[in-house]
């Protein structure tokens, strides 16, 4: 289950705010995920009366895994590119959807790019042709490209991008085009649309057996075994503590500025080869080994971003640091200190 401190420090912070969604009628894409996971989980300890029908796949799974939250939220059947719109109107819609598998964006980057861009666009229509209020659209940080060397944080106000000849850009190429049709629905259709560029991320729920770096350097510290890095470990990374991004999303969609995006992610740099030995020590892996193999990845360099903005502007700021990160990732995991 979900560290009960987590949850109690996301209430009291979102508490002020949950008042203002009294009486909405949310439309989620993406509520069975990480992301989305935490986000409901937030949402049913908030006093506030609010009614939301989240798209799934597979809804019998997620019940089984998230049996209050299917008790307290409508499960709607289907895939983001194919469903059957539900009746009525919505006060907001929720596009979270997305699959971030890098072995999809390796394979099958036609596959990728489709169900980010056509999957936005019929979150958009439906945002539309309902009333909806607001729209909160979760994008990416790899919506930057490669970022320069000499950018030591990246800002929201960076122009570069993705190489569009590189089938490897087939994730961040989308979620740059699907920005592009939230700001066209913006402006030629009067949508409030606010985003989020999220970068990397640690936590309770996140998976320790896919493509990410951090979640499997805990998994095998966690059994005992060396934590073995493919590549040289050079690539820099942060990690934004999935209890501080759900605070973050959800003071965006209720209090954040229309037509405003944001970065979402932690400032704190660190080398996946670092991050292995900070894993290692922080939970007793006997050993680090680098193999020092070419990258196989879309970014072999710096991925680290400018979160400026929104601590100007929504007052919000990171409150659980790297350490504390991947401890309570492995609390919750069943590792015993």
């Amino acid at each position: 289950m979900i560290l009960q401190q987590d949850l109690d420090a996301v209430h009291t912070s979102l508490a002020p705010l949950w008042p203002r969604l009294d009486g909405a009628r949310i439309f989620m894409t993406g509520g069975t995920g990480f992301i989305g996971r935490w986000m409901l989980e937030a949402l049913a300890r908030a006093d506030a009366d609010v009614d939301v029908v989240v798209l799934s796949r597979d809804p019998d799974a997620f019940a089984a895994r998230a049996p209050h939250l299917a008790a307290r939220f409508t499960l709607l059947h289907g895939d983001v590119l194919g469903f059957d719109p539900p009746p009525g109107r919505f006060t907001h819609v929720i596009h979270a959807a997305t699959d971030a598998s890098a072995a999809l964006n390796a394979q099958d980057p036609r596959r990728m790019f489709d169900t980010i861009v056509t999957g936005t666009r019929r979150a958009l229509d439906l945002a539309q042709d309902r009333g909806a209020g607001r729209f909160l659209f979760l994008s990416s940080g790899a919506v930057y490209g490669i970022q320069p060397p000499e950018i030591s944080h990246v800002g929201e106000d960076w122009h570069g991008g993705p190489d569009p000849l590189d089938p490897r850009s087939a994730y961040g190429e989308g979620k740059r085009a699907a920005e592009m049709l939230c700001a066209i629905y913006g402006k030629q259709f009067g949508l409030d649309v606010v985003g989020a560029r999220i970068f990397a991320l640690l936590g309770p729920l996140l998976s320790l057996d896919i493509h990410f770096a951090a979640g499997n350097f805990i998994r095998d510290a966690m059994a005992g075994r060396t934590i073995r890095i493919e590549s040289a470990g050079q690539a820099q990374r942060s990690y934004l503590y999935i209890a501080d991004l759900t605070v973050w999303l959800w003071t965006l969609l209720i209090a954040g500025a229309p037509g405003t995006t944001y970065n979402m992610g932690s400032e704190e740099a660190v080398s996946i080869a670092d991050l292995a030995r900070r894993t290692a020590a922080l939970l007793g892996a006997p050993d680090v080994e680098v193999l020092g193999r070419p990258d196989p990845g879309w970014n072999p360099g710096r991925y680290v971003p400018s979160t400026a903005r929104i601590r100007q502007d929504l007052g919000l700021s990171l409150t659980v640091d790297l350490d504390q990160a991947i401890r309570r990732t492995a609390l919750h995991n069943g590792w015993n200190p």
